[in-house]
């Protein structure tokens, strides 16, 4: 009789277990089927009934053959759970989830975006990814930037969603992570960085205003500034200046446009595509997307809303000229001798975008600014004296908004006089959350956009306000 060697099987710790208990069952058999086996001969050698001694035994080996196979279906040599210490790790692959998660991690994930910091030499990264796995944690892309000091990393995770952030950090530092910087992502992160940053190109090539919004959008978080013209651009090398956490670019129309990021220090490539975005709009010149809409004012008059530049300086002092000195004050909050003096500033698609309002014989007789400030973004007003009242300041507020809401802006604001009832009834109109702070008679009311995914199409209803 042959019998099968499966005795030993993994236990604890990686030690083989003897299952004693089997074994003394199968031995105890054999010794029986022995004894049983040469009672039988002798009985069939001596006795007179031996032929039907045989038949006997026959139906008992047949019988004992059915028995086996049933008991090896319904009780195989696998051990017992308790024995080997088997728990929800081993489990078959239908009952758990992807990369071997339970069902609650499976459906459960956060996306994160990280910048790391590791010895520029073999197998540093390889423990980084290899400590990344031991948590579950799935890397969607990696760039790398070698640097004098090491490579930095950066990586899109996809964690499990019981995962935080200080978890995933310190599994990094024991694997030789250094400088760890970690923060959520969304979906807008999947796409790779070769197809984002030409997508920031042609935005910034269709129109020159996009410039500072496709670097911050490239960047993330930090503060674009741009000086004008002066001593100090000549201290800026024209391929511009990087440290640490600021970089320093010659704009296309002379000065320097100086991005901050204190949270994180620029790398190399992001120094890099920076300048090359610059670059473009260098090349490609003054251009303003030359769409316009046709309205028809409450009392019949076709009014013309365009995009505006420089180009539409003179037309924008001659408009001046026309408006009253209260007018003025209400917009510029200064002195009125120095209004001409803002608007090259104010037309320059560097700073911001401006609408212009402009009647059927071509005169110009409104304008509205969106102006970046920073981290914040500013609107203004500015409408001849003859033509308030009419609803065209709110409809430049409300067009105005809407660019903000593509620009990915959370909140505008707007700068005024307490006493100008115009401008506020213009903002209220927009429906939106507002703040108000006053102060010595200089009024901020801003507006928040979290959430907000359109401005209505009608005229606000302001339309008969002495809106700015």
């Amino acid at each position: 009789m042959k019998r099968e060697m499966s005795d030993v099987t993994r236990a604890r710790h990686g030690r083989p277990v003897h299952h004693w208990r089997r074994d003394v069952i199968e031995l105890a058999a054999l010794f029986t089927a022995v004894a049983v086996a040469d009672a039988v001969a002798n009985l069939v050698g001596h006795g007179p009934d031996g032929p039907m001694l045989l038949l006997i035994s026959a139906v008992a080996l047949v019988a004992t053959a059915g028995f086996h196979t049933w008991w090896a279906r319904h009780h195989g040599h696998a051990p017992p759970v308790g024995d080997t210490d088997t728990d929800a790790r081993s489990l078959p692959s239908e009952q758990a989830g992807p990369s071997g998660q339970s069902p609650a991690e499976a459906g459960a994930s956060t996306l994160w975006r990280m910048r790391t910091t590791v010895k520029d030499e073999p197998g540093s990264l390889a423990a980084l990814c290899t400590a990344l796995a031991g948590h579950r944690v799935d890397i969607l892309s990696l760039q790398t930037h070698p640097l004098a000091e090491g490579t930095v990393d950066e990586f899109l995770l996809r964690a499990p969603g019981a995962l935080e952030a200080s978890g995933i950090t310190r599994a990094v530092s024991l694997a030789g992570g250094t400088g760890t910087w970690i923060e959520r992502a969304d979906a807008h992160d999947l796409v790779d960085a070769p197809t984002r940053v030409l997508g920031l190109a042609t935005r910034t090539a269709l129109d020159a205003a996009e410039l500072p919004l496709a670097l911050r959008q490239l960047l993330g978080r930090c503060t674009i500034r741009q000086s004008p013209a002066g001593p100090g651009p000549e201290a800026v090398p024209v391929d511009g200046s990087l440290e640490d956490t600021v970089m320093r670019l010659r704009a296309p129309e002379g000065g320097v446009i100086s991005v901050e990021r204190p949270y994180l220090p620029f790398t190399p490539t992001e120094f890099a595509r920076a300048r090359a975005l610059v670059e473009l709009d260098s090349v490609l010149g003054p251009r303003v997307p030359r769409s316009q809409d046709v309205l028809t004012l409450p009392e019949g008059n076709d009014i013309t809303v365009r995009r505006a530049d420089v180009g539409d300086l003179d037309a924008a002092k001659a408009m001046h000229d026309r408006c009253s000195q209260r007018t003025l004050a209400l917009r510029y909050h200064g002195p009125v001798s120095d209004a001409d003096r803002y608007l090259n500033h104010l037309l320059s698609p560097r700073f911001g975008r401006t609408l212009a309002v402009q009647t059927t014989s071509g005169r110009l007789v409104g304008l509205g600014h969106l102006l970046w400030d920073g981290d914040e973004t500013e609107v203004a007003l500015l409408i001849e004296d003859e033509w308030q009242r009419r609803g065209i300041g709110a409809e430049l507020l409300r067009r105005l908004v809407g660019m903000a809401l593509e620009a990915g802006c959370a909140s505008v604001y707007a700068v005024t006089q307490a006493s100008n009832t115009g401008m506020v009834a213009a903002m209220r109109g927009l429906g939106l959350p507002l703040d108000y702070q006053i102060e010595e008679g200089t009024l901020v009311i801003t507006a928040r956009l979290d959430g907000v995914t359109a401005v209505g199409d009608s005229m606000v209803s302001a339309m008969n306000a002495e809106a700015p």
